[in-house]
């Protein structure tokens, strides 16, 4: 089992990406609001207040970080592979980051249904 991370630099591009991760297997994925250490020291104090009062001004502010397991390091190349259909190539500068390991437990994930 691995654990993917991908930090979507471009906010617009969210469905489009879990749309994409989606047709292309991964059953599921947590999605947060993010902001990074960069906009962090350009924009100062980032208050979680900005998420109720002003979105404007909190959509731009941070970015998404995609987390999903997956069971396989094959289905972590195809998640890059779909998130690269979306956001191009992510060895350019300001289009994301995505990284992934192995996870040494896992529990909870995929199981099967509960029975009544």
């Amino acid at each position: 089992m691995y654990m993917v991370m991908f930090v979507l630099n471009d906010r617009d591009k969210l469905d489009a990406v879990l749309d994409a991760w989606e047709s292309a297997g991964i059953r599921g994925a947590t999605v947060l609001d993010t902001f990074g250490m960069h906009r962090r020291k350009i924009k100062g104090h980032i208050a979680f207040r900005y998420v109720f009062e002003q979105p404007s001004l909190h959509q731009e502010i941070g970015q998404f970080t995609l987390l999903a397991a997956v069971p396989n390091e094959s289905d972590v190349q195809t998640c890059l592979s779909a998130t690269e259909t979306v956001t191009g190539d992510l060895s350019l500068p300001n289009s994301g980051m995505f990284a992934a390991w192995p996870l040494a437990t896992v529990k909870g994930a995929w199981g099967k249904e509960p029975t009544s």
